[in-house]
């Protein structure tokens, strides 16, 4: 018999990843409903119960085509939704209405009985912390490049001048306009004499440069692990992807150990692991995105990672493992 409980995808719009999963999910005969978190008020709307007799929540979330059951949900898909906007109010009336959608709406839709999160946007929230992320592949047995993160300017050249050559890299890469249009801030090659005052002004992030053959990016999906070499002569592969070679391989058993440990730290069932790759074979940890972006790496490398989501998000909480 088909299980007539939907699989959740919360994104945006604007979301092709999310789209070839719920393809593939449309394709099984699984129900699915989509919405946006940010849609709320304007065209998504919740009601929840709970109390005396009723110890889950009850009730549903409605787009203008959707309707679910809050305790019906198999799974929820947590890609990215965008954010909580009131338009028509004032500065200070939209902080506090968008504080209460936040709280309401994204407290009951992250307390679902019965549910697999992929992933639960809280132990996002706390994977996407770089400091914690670096110390706990230290912890789980990644080797981890020599790393700072201060505002003194003379300690940044200190570390440089030890540790160096080093690059920098943003701790946290927010929204950034440039004439309107959105722009990444790539990691960068610095020496300890670029390093001014302006360091002062917050946190920055250094770290010693890897010397690297390529680089690794270990999709982890459940329990299956998707590794595919990335070959170009970029120091930040993410900068230019005309230009790369992808190369299916096989994790180490020593990584993939500390991978395992490393979701179950922050108690994740999805991660996008980053490895730079030296010549003598060893895999140095650079980050793990809780939300990372995988789709693209299929075409070329023939691995079946849309389908392996959809089963998991299919199985729900029969395939809580880690």
């Amino acid at each position: 018999m088909t299980d007539p409980r939907p699989v959740l995808v919360v994104t945006n719009l604007d979301d092709p990843t999310a789209d070839l999963v719920i393809a593939e999910l449309h394709d099984r005969g699984t129900p699915v409903v989509r919405f946006d978190s940010g849609d709320f008020p304007a065209t998504l709307s919740c009601c929840a119960f709970i109390g005396g007799d009723v110890t889950q929540w009850r009730g549903s979330v409605q787009t203008p085509t959707r309707t679910a059951e809050l305790g019906a949900a198999r799974s929820l898909y947590y890609r990215r939704p965008s954010g909580f906007a009131f338009p028509h109010l004032d500065a200070q009336d939209a902080r506090f209405a968008a504080a209460q959608a936040r709280f309401g709406l994204g407290g009951v839709l992250t307390s679902l009985p019965d549910c697999l999160y992929v992933n639960h946007p809280n132990r996002i929230g706390d994977a996407e912390y770089k400091p914690a992320g670096l110390a706990a592949a230290a912890t789980c047995g990644f080797a981890v490049p020599p790393t700072l993160i201060t505002n003194r300017p003379d300690n940044a050249r200190s570390f440089i001048k030890q540790h160096g050559p080093a690059i920098f890299k943003p701790l946290s890469v927010p929204l950034y306009l440039v004439d309107g249009k959105a722009q990444t801030v790539p990691v960068a090659d610095v020496s300890a004499d670029e390093i001014d005052e302006a360091v002062t002004g917050t946190m920055h992030l250094f770290q010693a440069r890897v010397d690297k053959v390529a680089d690794v990016r270990v999709t982890v999906i459940g329990d299956r692990v998707f590794a595919v070499r990335i070959d170009c002569d970029l120091l930040d592969w993410r900068t230019d992807y005309s230009v790369h070679t992808y190369t299916p391989v096989s994790a180490p058993a020593p990584v993939e150990r500390a991978i395992f440990a490393y979701l179950r730290h922050f108690r994740l069932v999805f991660g996008a692991f980053d490895f730079a790759l030296s010549r003598s074979g060893e895999w140095t940890f650079i980050e793990c995105n809780p939300s990372g972006q995988w789709a693209w790496m299929e075409p070329p490398t023939g691995l079946p990672m849309t389908a392996a989501l959809a089963d998991l998000l299919e199985r729900g909480t029969r395939d809580r493992r880690t």
